[in-house]
């Protein structure tokens, strides 16, 4: 007689008549004849059975205990900010979070959490750290207790192949060496002078006739490219007396800018990724390490060809009363402790750190600024009023001259055109992100407790975005909300810290802001900027926050007729 194997109807069967037997008879006393009925009568040794039964209650339990986890782990996110699962920690909401804007999903979490979360990383890492947003802390870290919370070990580490010992990573004496003659030059009579000058000359023979050719042409350009030239240019022309000309007609390649931007780019992965996991890719120099490491060649190919230059200048008779003074040549002039000076390697360092503090800062904050403008066009026309009536008050008309130049005294007062510019850097700060490391057990005044070797994120990107900082319209663009009496008046360093606070207060903080109006303002009084129809911008994940598109624009004149009207309006 033919045999078949067993279909589920015959499982569903012999499951219940086991069921109704074990609950209607003692199963110590009739199991052996139980299962010579069914089982051995079908065509089953009883073994099957109590496998294939043992197998289903095993698999219930670890199924009940997955369960349970996941509904533990995501009930946490009510009360930590993030799911925390078992050994990976938080890590699967990071890796998560680095698929879209970053910035954004951190800024989410920050506002759920009042203002501070603790992340933590897989247990074998040490991604641990407090991400907080609120004032109360940040001015505790940056001013308070400022000597509790140095940039630390794990921060220098992480950025010493790009930055090494500069202005930025450094602490303590390194940091102080820096500081003290940097802001020494930064606020003498004929620095600030080199400054404008250098800034007019760039603007007026560079800059404009560089976008008056895409006008020309009915061309689109990138805009943020073209802002990270001008800058760029800027600060080396004032920092190291050089002049790379990256701005020029035909915008030519200039090595040196994409190998920073690169290498900015895998800097900041390493602080989303676990030191091992770094380390070991920098050992193989594969991945975004071996990136890093042909982009720092770059960088280093460009520092050492400025110090040497400058050295050569320096050492030449003829040259030596021509000079220009500059930040480099400064600190080419001072000694280290052993009356030796400064070495290669240390002004490389204060090479790359100032063209980040110079090139990057300025050029990104405009360029979100005219992004933010082409969103919100009744504050372009609020500038032209302001620019417009400014310029009106000069004796004789010649605001319609191509070589037309504002003065510093006109720029200064241009307060609504500060305030815009505030407003885009409180949305989009320049350094979304800063890191400080705990020296001594703590507290921040919200309470968080902080054990020693802790380390600390404030998230200057969220601070913008939380009602509790600047109420229920904190994501609109209003320059008004900087404005008293129709004067810019500046708020805390502690609530907007775009330019960072205590005593790592940006040097370059007033001239930031007149690099930022000035051509600001000579480009708005000559072009309507118009983003490109359906030009993504977005973020990208760096040290600095680049569009990670550029910014494609195209570029309108103005006429006579456009700026009279503005002049009008202002008067009435």
């Amino acid at each position: 007689m033919a045999t078949y194997p067993p279909t589920h109807y015959h499982f569903i069967n012999y499951s219940f008549n086991i069921h109704h037997f074990l609950h209607s008879k003692n199963m110590s006393n009739h199991s052996s004849s139980f299962w010579s009925h069914v089982a051995w009568n079908n065509g089953y040794h009883p073994y099957t059975f109590v496998q294939f039964f043992s197998e289903i209650q095993m698999i219930e339990l670890c199924v009940a205990v997955v369960v349970f986890m996941v509904i533990h782990c995501l009930r946490q996110k009510k009360h930590q900010g993030l799911p925390n699962w078992p050994f990976v920690g938080m890590l699967p909401s990071l890796v998560l979070g680095l698929q879209g804007n970053m910035y954004d999903w951190i800024s989410e979490i920050i506002c759920r959490q009042n203002g501070t979360f603790i992340f933590k990383g897989p247990w074998f890492t040490n991604l641990n750290c407090v991400v907080t947003s609120d004032p109360r802390n940040i001015e505790y870290l940056l001013k308070t207790k400022f000597s509790n919370f140095p940039k630390g070990n794990y921060f220098r580490d992480t950025v010493r192949d790009l930055l090494g010992d500069g202005i930025f990573s450094a602490d303590d004496e390194i940091w102080q060496k820096q500081r003290k003659p940097a802001s020494l030059e930064f606020h003498s009579a004929k620095f600030r002078q080199m400054t404008t000058d250098s800034l007019l000359e760039l603007v007026h023979s560079r800059l404009i006739p560089v976008l008056e050719d895409s006008v020309k042409k009915s061309t689109s350009t990138d805009l943020q490219d073209i802002l990270l030239r001008l800058t760029f240019d800027n600060v080396c022309m004032i920092a190291f007396g050089v002049d790379p000309g990256c701005l020029r007609p035909g915008l030519p390649e200039i090595p040196f800018a994409r190998a920073f931007e690169a290498a900015t780019e895998a800097t900041i992965m390493r602080f989303v990724t676990p030191t091992l996991v770094w380390k070991m890719l920098r050992y193989l120099k594969v991945g975004s390490e071996g990136r890093l490491k042909e982009s720092i060649k770059g960088v280093d190919n460009f520092a050492q060809e400025v110090i040497r230059a400058r050295k050569e200048e320096l050492s030449s008779d003829v040259n030596s009363n021509s000079r220009r003074s500059d930040l480099l040549t400064v600190f080419m002039g001072l000694k280290d402790d052993e009356g030796k000076p400064y070495s290669d390697k240390f002004l490389r360092d204060i090479c790359v750190n100032f063209i980040l503090a110079g090139r990057d800062t300025s050029s990104v904050a405009l360029s979100w600024f005219f992004w933010l403008l082409n969103e919100n066009p009744e504050v372009e026309e609020r500038i032209l009023e302001e620019i417009c009536g400014i310029v009106s008050e000069r004796d004789g008309d010649s605001s319609l001259r191509e070589d037309f130049v504002f003065r510093a005294e006109e720029v200064k007062k241009m307060d609504y055109l500060q305030a815009a510019l505030s407003e885009a850097l409180r949305l989009y700060p320049s350094v979304p992100v800063d890191h400080k490391e705990v020296v001594e057990d703590d507290k921040f005044p919200d309470g968080t407790v902080l054990k020693k070797g802790t380390k600390i994120v404030y998230a200057i990107h969220a601070m913008g975005r939380m009602e509790s900082i600047w109420g229920k319209d904190c994501k609109e663009f209003r320059p008004e909300r900087w404005l008293r009496d129709r004067r810019f008046m500046s708020e805390s360093a502690y609530k907007f810290t775009a330019f960072n606070g205590g005593p790592r207060l940006c040097l370059g903080k007033d001239f930031a802001y007149y690099q930022m109006k000035f051509v600001a303002a000579s480009i708005l009084y000559r072009y309507r900027v118009m983003i490109v129809k359906n030009h993504p911008v977005v973020p990208k994940m760096a040290l600095t926050m680049y569009m990670k598109y550029g910014l494609k624009v195209e570029l309108v004149r103005r006429d006579r007729a456009q700026l009279q009207k503005y002049v009008c309006i202002k008067s009435s």
